[in-house]
């Protein structure tokens, strides 16, 4: 359902080529973090600040749109994101990160 209603979004926007050129929402293969969706459409546009402006809208969008299907967002943690969990964990107890456990 919320790839149809991306479809019919993008569809409704007048800074999106609608005919002649490819305007397609579909699902890539699920994985382990969930069920990917890519979005595949040609702004109006050739300058590159206006395009870019226009797909942050896009998606900006299709974020807030998320909770209102029962959906939520799934970004891969990087390094840097663990190392910091660890450190504010070790400055509320008071110790080294060595003594946090993660469970």
């Amino acid at each position: 359902m919320f790839r149809a209603y991306i479809t019919a979004y993008l569809k409704s926007r007048q800074d999106l080529h609608q005919e002649k050129m490819t305007l397609l929402v579909y699902q890539l293969e699920p994985g382990p973090s969930g069920l990917p969706i890519e979005v595949y459409a040609f702004t109006k546009t050739v300058e590159w600040m206006e395009y870019e402006a226009i797909q942050a809208d896009i998606f900006s969008h299709l974020v807030a749109a998320v909770p209102e299907f029962g959906l939520r967002l799934f970004q891969e943690p990087a390094g840097w994101i663990f190392q910091a969990l660890v450190t504010t964990q070790s400055a509320r107890i008071g110790g080294c990160p060595a003594e946090v456990k993660v469970e």
